[in-house]
Order: C-alpha cells, then sequence, then structure tokens
C-alpha cells in the first residue's frame, strides 16, 4: 500500500472496471492529482474486452490477451480496489451500498457498469439461457457451455437468441471453436446445429444493407438456420417458443438479446429511460446529481441516443476522465459530441472479419487481420503498464491547490499538512475517534467486566475459574489498499497464535495507526478497517474491549488478543510436541510474501492476488480443533518466519528431525512464478539465514521451490505434526472444512543432527 505525500482531499468513485474506467484509472496513473484519490468497486477483479470476446471463444487468443487486469491497473493508478457488488446509492449521504462492506463515501461518482440481462421478461429465459452480459462474468458460463457440449453425446442444438452485432458475431465464433474441438475429439463437427433468432425481419438491425448481405451469405454457408420475425415468448427445458407458434429444441440457448441497466438504479432517483440506463448530459454528468456521472453501456447520452458499442465507452474514457478532474476543482466542465459514424469490425470466427461504417461494408481475412491490430494496440495500454513513463513532463500531477474545498475543509486541510507533534499530540481526534467507533459493535460477553463502550481507563476481564489465560500481540502496516479487507485478515492473523495453542479467544484490544487528512477521511478509513477487524473477532467470539489510534505515515493495524485454555498443560497445543513418525500437515497454501512484493511492482496478475486474499481471510479456527481432534502432537501458525523457520521452531525443543517435501507444498497460484522471476519479501534475506539448518540445501537450491519456503506468510496456515495413522482422515477432515489445500509435506524423523534437523526431498 502507498502512503500518499498528501493527505486525502476528496475521493472519486468508480462503479464498474468497464471500458471508461479503465481509461480513467490510467490517466491518473500516468498523472495523478495530490490530494485526490481513486476507489474502483467492481465484482471481478479482471475485465473482459468487448472487441476481443469473440475472438477468445473462437480460440484465438487466451484469458489474458482479452482481459484487463484491475489489480495491477489500480495499483499503477494508486487507486484503491475493492472487490464487491454495489447493490445501490445513498445520495444524501454521498455514499455507495454494497453487498460485504460497509457503505464507501464519495465526493464524486462514476458509474460505468456493464449492461444487465433483460431476460426476466420472458418466461423461462432467466432459468434455462445462459445470458451473454453482465459482459465480466461471461467466461464461466462460457466454459461451462464448452464443457456441456464437449461431453453431449451425439448431436448438440445450440440456439441464440439475439441477432444484432453481439448474437451473430458469438454465434459464429462459438461454432468455429466448437466445430474444431469436436474434430479433436475424433468427433464429426456436422452434429451441430445453431439456430439464430431474431423478432425482427433482419439481422443486424443497426448497420448497412451490404454488412447484412455478407452476414446472411455467411450464416447459410455455415448452415446456420436463422429464425426471422420469431420472438422468443417462452424458454422451456431444451425448448423455445416463439410470437409465430414455433417450437424448437435446443440443447443449449444462449441469450444475447437487448440488454438494460442494473435493477438497483432505479431506486437511486437518478433518471433513467425506458431500458433502465442512466440519462446523462454531453459533460457525462447525470441529468439529475451533477456530482455523478456515468459512461458505456450504462449511460444514455439524452442529447445522442447511441448503440451500446463498446467503441463509444472507450472514446467516453477521455472525456469523463478531464471532466472528474473539473469537477473535483470546482471549474466548469467540458461537453462530449460522439461522432454520427463509427467504423465496427465485425469478425466471422475463421480469422476474417466484415467492416460496417454508414453505408460502407466490406470484408476479408486483411480486415480481421486489422482488426487484431487494433484489438493489440488498444491492450498494450494496459499491459505494458510497467514500461510507462510515470516521471517525464507528461506526468506532471496538477497543483494541490487546484482541489476545490470549503473553508472548514481548508483548515482541515492545513492542519493535516502541517508539521505532526509526538507524544499524545500524535493521538487521533477525540471526535473523530468517537464517530467511527461508536459505529462499531463488538460481541457481548459476561467475563468482560469493562470493554470498548465505557469510558474507563483500561478493560477488565474475568479469568474463569480452571481456565489459563493465552497473550499474544501482532501488528503491521497495510499491504492492501483496502482498509476493510486489511482489518479483516489482521485481526485473523492475530488470533493465528491463539489458534494454534488450542485456546478461544476472548478479548483484543487494537492498536492502529492512520495518516493524517481531513477529518471525514479519517474517520471512514478508521471505520472502514475497524469494521472488518470487527467482522472477524465477533465471528470468533472475541470481544473488542479498546486500544490506541494515533497518526502516521503509512495505516497500519495489529492486536494484543487474551485467549482462555484448559489450567493443564495436557491441553496447550505446543510446538515441542512432535514424535518421529509423525505427519506433517499444512491446511493452506504459501507464497503471500513473493506476491505482494510482486504485487508493488505490478508483476502480480490480479487473479493471483484475490485468490492469496481469499486464503488469507479463512480463519484458523476450525483447522486447530479439527487437529486437536485427530491428536495433533504440536502445531505452529504460519507467518513471518516462512514454513523453514516455523518448523525449526518445532524440531529443536522436540528434539526430532524432518523432512520436507518440496514437491508436496501447496503453492498460491502465482507464487512460484514471482519467485522464478527473482521477486521476494524484504524479510527473505533474514529467513535465508535460515538454511544452516538444512542437511541437503546445496543439492536442492536450484529447485523451483526451494525460495519458497523461506517465504514469511500473512495469516498463513497451521502447520501440525499428526500421528502417521490418523493423518490420511485428518487431511480428509480438514478439507470437509474448508481448507481444500491440506495436504502432507513430510514426516518427523528421529534426532540424528541438531544443527542440520531438516531434509529437503524433491
Amino acid at each position: 500500500m502507498q502512503a500518499p505525500d498528501q493527505p486525502i482531499l476528496r475521493d472519486i468513485v468508480l462503479v464498474g472496471g468497464g471500458h471508461s474506467h479503465v481509461g480513467v484509472l490510467k490517466s491518473f496513473g500516468m498523472r495523478p492529482m495530490p490530494g485526490v484519490r481513486l476507489t474502483l468497486i467492481c465484482t471481478d477483479v479482471h475485465t473482459p474486452y468487448s472487441g476481443m470476446l469473440p475472438g477468445y471463444v473462437a480460440g484465438h487468443y487466451d484469458y489474458d490477451a482479452v482481459h484487463i487486469d484491475l489489480g495491477r491497473l489500480a495499483v499503477f493508478a494508486g487507486a484503491r480496489l475493492y472487490r464487491d457488488e454495489v447493490i445501490g446509492l445513498d445520495r444524501a449521504n454521498r455514499k455507495v451500498l454494497c453487498r460485504n462492506r460497509p457503505p464507501v463515501p464519495f465526493d464524486v461518482l462514476s458509474i460505468n457498469l456493464g449492461a444487465t440481462p433483460q431476460a426476466h421478461s420472458v418466461p423461462g429465459a432467466v432459468e434455462h439461457a445462459v445470458a451473454v452480459k453482465p459482459i465480466a462474468r461471461f467466461n464461466e458460463r462460457w466454459l461451462a457451455l464448452l464443457e456441456r457440449v464437449q461431453r453431449h453425446a451425439g448431436t448438440t442444438t445450440v440456439a441464440v437468441v439475439g441477432a444484432g452485432a453481439g448474437g451473430v458475431e458469438l454465434l459464429l465464433a462459438m461454432q468455429f471453436r466448437l466445430r474444431k474441438v469436436l474434430q479433436s475429439l475424433g468427433r464429426n463437427p456436422e452434429e451441430l446445429v445453431f439456430h439464430l433468432f431474431t423478432d425482427r425481419d433482419v439481422i443486424l438491425p443497426t448497420h448497412n444493407p451490404g454488412a447484412r448481405q455478407r452476414f446472411d451469405a455467411v450464416l447459410a454457408a455455415r448452415g446456420v438456420v436463422v429464425h426471422r420475425n420469431a420472438a422468443v415468448t417462452e424458454v422451456l427445458p431444451g425448448r423455445l417458443l416463439t410470437a409465430t407458434g414455433a417450437v424448437v429444441d435446443a440443447d443449449e440457448i444462449v441469450w444475447v438479446t437487448r440488454a438494460g441497466g442494473a435493477a438497483w438504479l432505479k431506486d437511486t432517483g437518478l433518471a433513467v429511460d425506458a431500458d433502465g440506463f442512466i440519462q446523462v448530459t454531453d459533460t457525462l454528468q447525470t441529468v439529475t446529481d451533477p456530482g455523478i456521472f456515468a459512461a458505456g453501456d450504462v449511460a444514455s447520452m439524452v442529447n445522442y441516443p447511441l448503440e451500446k458499442a463498446g467503441v463509444f465507452a472507450v472514446r467516453q474514457g477521455p472525456p469523463l476522465t478531464e471532466n472528474l478532474r473539473l469537477s473535483v476543482q470546482g471549474a466548469a466542465l467540458k461537453p462530449y459530441h460522439p461522432q454520427r459514424k463509427w467504423l465496427a469490425l465485425i469478425s466471422t470466427g475463421d480469422q476474417y472479419a466484415i467492416a460496417s461504417r454508414g453505408w460502407l461494408g466490406f470484408g476479408g481475412a486483411w480486415v480481421w487481420r486489422w482488426k487484431d491490430w487494433i484489438d493489440q494496440r488498444f491492450m498494450r495500454k494496459f499491459q505494458d503498464l510497467k514500461t510507462m513513463d510515470t516521471h517525464g513532463p507528461s506526468a506532471q500531477a496538477a497543483p494541490a491547490s487546484t482541489v476545490a474545498l470549503s473553508s472548514e475543509e481548508s483548515l482541515q486541510a492545513i492542519s493535516a499538512i502541517a508539521m505532526r507533534c509526538g507524544g499524545c499530540g500524535a493521538k487521533v481526534g477525540a471526535t473523530v475517534l468517537s464517530r467511527a467507533l461508536g459505529q462499531l459493535h463488538p460481541v457481548d460477553r459476561d467475563d468482560v467486566v469493562v470493554g470498548l463502550k465505557d469510558p474507563d481507563d483500561a478493560a477488565v476481564v474475568r479469568v474463569p475459574a480452571g481456565m489459563a489465560m493465552v497473550h499474544s500481540v501482532d501488528f503491521f502496516r497495510a499491504f492492501i489498499d483496502d482498509p476493510y479487507l486489511f482489518g479483516k485478515i489482521a485481526a485473523n492473523h492475530a488470533l493465528g497464535d491463539i489458534w494454534a495453542m488450542g485456546a478461544q479467544a476472548q478479548s483484543a484490544t487494537a492498536i492502529a495507526t492512520v495518516p493524517p487528512g481531513l477529518e471525514s477521511k479519517v474517520e471512514d478509513l478508521l471505520f472502514q478497517m475497524m469494521t472488518g477487524a470487527l467482522d472477524v473477532l465477533n465471528a470468533a467470539n472475541c470481544a473488542l474491549v479498546g486500544g490506541h489510534t494515533g497518526e502516521g505515515k503509512e495505516l497500519a493495524l495489529g492486536f494484543a488478543v487474551n485467549g482462555l485454555i484448559a489450567d493443564d498443560p495436557a491441553h496447550i497445543l505446543r510446538k515441542n510436541g512432535m514424535r518421529p513418525g509423525d505427519v506433517l500437515v499444512l491446511t493452506k497454501p504459501i507464497g503471500t510474501g513473493t506476491l505482494f512484493a510482486a504485487h508493488a511492482k505490478l508483476a502480480a496478475k490480479g487473479r493471483w492476488i484475490d485468490a492469496a486474499l481469499q486464503s488469507m481471510v479463512v480463519s484458523n479456527q476450525k483447522g486447530a480443533q479439527c487437529l486437536r481432534e485427530f491428536g495433533a502432537t504440536a502445531c505452529t501458525d504460519l507467518t513471518g518466519f516462512g514454513l523453514l523457520g516455523h518448523l525449526v521452531e518445532m524440531t529443536r525443543p522436540s528434539e526430532v528431525d524432518a523432512e520436507l517435501d518440496l514437491g508436496a507444498l501447496p503453492l498460491l497460484d502465482g507464487a512460484q512464478e514471482c519467485v522464478a522471476a527473482g521477486i521476494v519479501s524484504s524479510l527473505q534475506s533474514a529467513n535465508v539465514r535460515l538454511r544452516r539448518a538444512l542437511r541437503n540445501q546445496e543439492a536442492m537450491v536450484s529447485h523451483p521451490r526451494y525460495p519458497l519456503i523461506f517465504d514469511p506468510q500473512t495469516a498463513g496456515g497451521l502447520l501440525a505434526s499428526v500421528p502417521s495413522d490418523r493423518a490420511e482422515a485428518c487431511i480428509a477432515a480438514l478439507r470437509a472444512l474448508g481448507y481444500p489445500h491440506t495436504v502432507a509435506i513430510g514426516r518427523v524423523l528421529p534426532q540424528t543432527d541438531a544443527l542440520e534437523p531438516i531434509t529437503l526431498r524433491a
């Protein structure tokens, strides 16, 4: 997480990762505005480029070639990426409402969502058809359909509903790909039968007659059955009914008809058109609220009715960016006038394309190559981020004084920029603190006598009779730009030591550092972060009883956690109980250190980081309970010292050796690629010093997984020794509890050499 050089004065929130917003992000990465922060909220970490999606379906491109990595782009832009679904707006309080996280405040808002299928207007369509939109989620549906067709014995009939450019292009791409797949399986490609349905008398109704005639010829040559003036009125399992009374059987039904705006937009009070799209002026501001912008498919320009084509979303990126900048400066905005005619290059699946512009239409293989060149050039703008010059003359930031502030905000900004005090002068103000914490609701426990809601100097908790206290503390600075998710991970990491000891969490005291800034920004940052932490603490029945919050350059959070365990050494799960013959079990994949080092260098794919974060928020509580039930003899949680460091901490006091199987190690996606590129955590060099504990490290140093045994983990899994006769059942039980990557990674051996207790094998 990059700490801003100046306090945050204005928040621009981007809802959706569409073609217009990726342009905004790139522009702010090249030319940031001090004091202005971007936050991107979207459901997916990769967004497809619609122009290349048919080529992906046809098999001409792989996944990464046609998807923009929003994770990398957000890091480049200095933007916060919140992966969540937006479900509404609180316009009165200027907040975006999300499904799984606290509301997100904004000063300026921009919406660039994809269209939503309107299949609900046709009975059975939602249940029995595969909707192409929202396009960001199309890939999983396409892969599932591809697999189903391959498994289907005999003739497969595919029906595509919607004969606009999108429907025709997708049908031809699917047909080309599926025919090749069947051929590769030794099956007859003629087993495929395609139907195309349109409620009009022509296909591609928004294009010229020449382009339509060319596609009519292609469809006829490919044996596609075209149903004209045949509006689909009902979809049944494996069957379509049309307005003409026709009944057509189909094994797969793909829905590519005109879509509309997301349902939640109608409840925002923003003016929408008949299809539910947000009405905007020439400046791309909503006609209802000048502080809210919209672009791309979700926008309906009142003065320029536009086709829902990706070209307009791309073209709206620069004017949207400029007007967002002008808006936070309080300056006059500039109108955007879309072109009257545009060039559409529509592929036929087989590396052939047809061009349509106004009355002009032509086609050929060279047109596809031209289209490919245009598309590849567009994608390179978002793939080669690390090579961009972000420090040259074109990258000069706008002066901070351009941000429009009220007089009260100006005084707060001056205070935030001024030299900061130390000591208690560095505490967060009482008003800000009380407002942020006042919204939190920690779990109630009978053994908490004095807690967070009390104005006393310290918390008071009871220790039940027959129980002993377990104490642990963890603290680290933020490594991601999502304070809510960071709060969840920090709390989960702190609780890990309690679970590993076999204890139950009782109470936690927080210590947080937040960057100075406007009171509203500091308050929200605290609230977001502590809400995430509290979600985890409450789920663990751990009461947040107090803490301390101070100012600092970087966001950081930690907890002192108290736990309870039976006052009997036999109930304490320690590191020193390993026995020869035990099996080493690891419950989570490793690789967080190298992945987040790569993330900071724009060298990690967004889906790698997303998968790592999902692993880090998985609690070890159930895993520890399971290990105890299966008689684990020793246990620890993997954190900063890495796998080898924590294993050595177990073998030495246990007076045993261990054998570690590098080939069995569960790895997070991308971890091996990152260490192969030489990207490691800043703590790696300190951890590598423990190589002296390896008996055969010279022979194994070239193994591609060797560096990962030193990789520091955050909120890592549990490493335990389990009796060999119970290990297999224990691993199965852990996987069933939600630890799918649990594996045996080695075994415990009798001690032969206390100085080199660990042996590696491939």
